[in-house]
């Protein structure tokens, strides 16, 4: 018995392991660009996917009209999708260029988006297009900055994507708490390493070339799969704090619940599809960033790490409470490996020099952390077709 838990303790110390090199990697400081001293040449194209979304979309469009950038320079381009509410005329009067997409199934925002980005691309002069939600509020220098890091040769740069809506509960706010330690560690961490940072869906930009190329994809998580089909093109996603897009949280698990077990379901099905590729494709290449893609693939989510390297504590007590002999070590190095990944996310809040609202918002994460862990079970066990179903906004402020 004690063989085994041993066993168990090293293969599970490997995914805790790769989870720590990300946060000692995310602790220097963000390398920065003078964008203030440059002057804009990129011409970006704003590309927004709608469903329903004439609650918000007017002052998104809004927003993106007042970037501090040259106005010749950007275009706003909105697909409604399969509406059935005013949001292509909301958007139209609010100064955006709109498409209405009725034809064929609604499957989700990467069909969407593909069938926008043929509209857009019919403007041969389009050189970057960056991908927004319709709820996104964007800082007014996010254009400036994304143009000095193409400028600088950056293919694909990942914006820092934040929660706006964190005073409108507690999974608001675990969830911004949770996006801020998110940044800091999957995304300056990996930048840090030269590796690909996480591909959110939001406030992302691309050169206008890959996307013709590339294409965003389909399925229930396509930003997951491009980012594994971008590191095997030779591409890693950059990523760039000082761009900064504010979405909404769902309100409540019951919001949450769907759009969640989408993203363990699709993240389930590309992994099983691309992750041996991307291992194959790493070792013949000795690309460092294709393998930490392979790696996160492969290895447990740092909720599903937790989860289990908890039972296995509560495991080895209950075993040494019946009276059989437990060593001390053993016993030692099951807590030590839960109470590193306890503390794990407090270095990510102090890096980023959280307030205190969200430490007490991570304290309540082993709630989430069980929850998101019976959906991700669920999802590998489940044979059900999982739909995309659309998140609700306009709800925060």
């Amino acid at each position: 018995m004690t063989l085994l838990f041993w066993i168990i303790w090293i293969i599970l110390l490997i995914p805790a392991l790769y989870w720590c090199v990300l946060a000692i990697a995310s602790i220097p400081a963000p390398p920065r660009y003078a964008w203030e001293k440059e002057q804009p040449q990129t011409r970006f194209a704003l590309a927004i996917p709608a469903h329903n979304e004439e609650a918000v979309i007017a002052e998104t469009v809004k927003r993106l009209r007042e970037l501090d950038y040259p106005p010749h320079l950007y275009s706003i381009f909105i697909v409604a999708d399969h509406c059935k509410d005013r949001t292509a005329e909301k958007a139209r009067d609010a100064g955006a260029v709109v498409f209405e997409r009725n034809e064929g199934p609604r499957s989700g925002k990467g069909a969407a988006l593909s069938w926008l980005f043929n509209k857009i691309f019919e403007d041969s002069s389009i050189q970057a297009v960056v991908i927004f939600d319709a709820d996104t509020n964007v800082d007014r220098k996010f254009l400036r900055v994304m143009d000095v890091r193409l400028r600088n040769g950056a293919q694909v740069v990942q914006g820092q994507h934040r929660i706006r809506n964190e005073n409108d509960g507690w999974f608001p706010l675990l969830t911004w708490a949770m996006f801020l330690i998110d940044n800091r560690y999957q995304n300056l961490g990996r930048n840090n390493l030269r590796c690909s940072a996480k591909h959110m869906g939001d406030s992302i930009c691309f050169r206008a070339d890959i996307l013709r190329k590339l294409g965003w994809g389909e399925g229930l998580t396509e930003d997951y799969q491009l980012r594994q089909r971008l590191l095997l093109e030779g591409i890693r996603i950059e990523y760039e704090p000082e761009a900064i897009g504010l979405g909404e949280a769902p309100l409540n698990w019951q919001q949450a619940r769907a759009q969640r077990a989408r993203w363990l379901r699709g993240t389930r099905d590309a992994s099983q599809t691309l992750a041996p590729v991307l291992l194959k494709e790493g070792l013949r290449r000795r690309d460092v960033a294709i393998l930490e893609g392979a790696f996160q693939a492969y290895f447990p989510s740092y909720s599903t790490l937790t989860v289990i390297a908890a039972f296995f504590l509560a495991l080895t007590l209950i075993v040494g409470w019946t009276g059989q002999p437990v060593p001390s070590s053993l016993l030692t190095a099951w807590i030590g490996l839960v109470g590193g990944l306890f503390i794990y996310p407090f270095g990510g809040l102090l890096l980023e020099r959280a307030p205190l609202k969200a430490y007490l918002a991570i304290l309540t994460g082993p709630l989430f952390i069980l929850w998101r862990t019976l959906l991700a079970l669920q999802a590998r066990l489940s044979r059900k077709p999982v739909e995309w179903i659309r998140t609700a906004h306009g709800q925060g402020k």
